[in-house]
Order: C-alpha cells, then structure tokens, then sequence
C-alpha cells in the first residue's frame, strides 16, 4: 500500500514543487496516512485546504484503502 500512495503522491508532487512546497510520506498503517508538508507548505494559510481536498481526495482517489489522512 505504501508504494500506491508513493505513487499517487508522484502525480500531486509538481503542483506543491512549483509553488515551493512539497510533502513527506512519513507512514502508512491500517488505511492512515500520515504526511509532512514541507517547504512553503509547511506554514502556508491553505495547507489544510490543500490536504484535504487536494491530496486526500487524490490518495482515496488512487488508493481506495486509504481511510483517513494525517498532517504531523
């Protein structure tokens, strides 16, 4: 499962680089994702936004046995 979310996070990657951001996959375990935006994500204003109705929706998307993901 980590490798499907590693490659779905491939396809939202350039979208955060270009905005000099990026995130972390920091672990996969029974369905929760638990990401580290980094770079200008780290304290933007719409991180929040942009994890949930960015790359959530993405990861459920790609990877359906993705419950729930975290931010740390």
């Amino acid at each position: 499962m980590r490798e499907k979310v590693e490659a779905a996070l491939n396809k939202i990657r350039p979208s955060l680089l270009a905005d000099g951001g990026n995130v972390e996959l920091v672990d996969v375990k029974e369905g929760v994702v638990r990401l580290r935006l980094t770079g200008a994500c780290s304290g933007c204003p719409m991180a929040a936004m942009t994890l949930q109705h960015g790359i959530e929706r993405l990861l459920r998307e790609e990877v359906p046995e993705v419950k729930e993901v975290v931010a740390i």
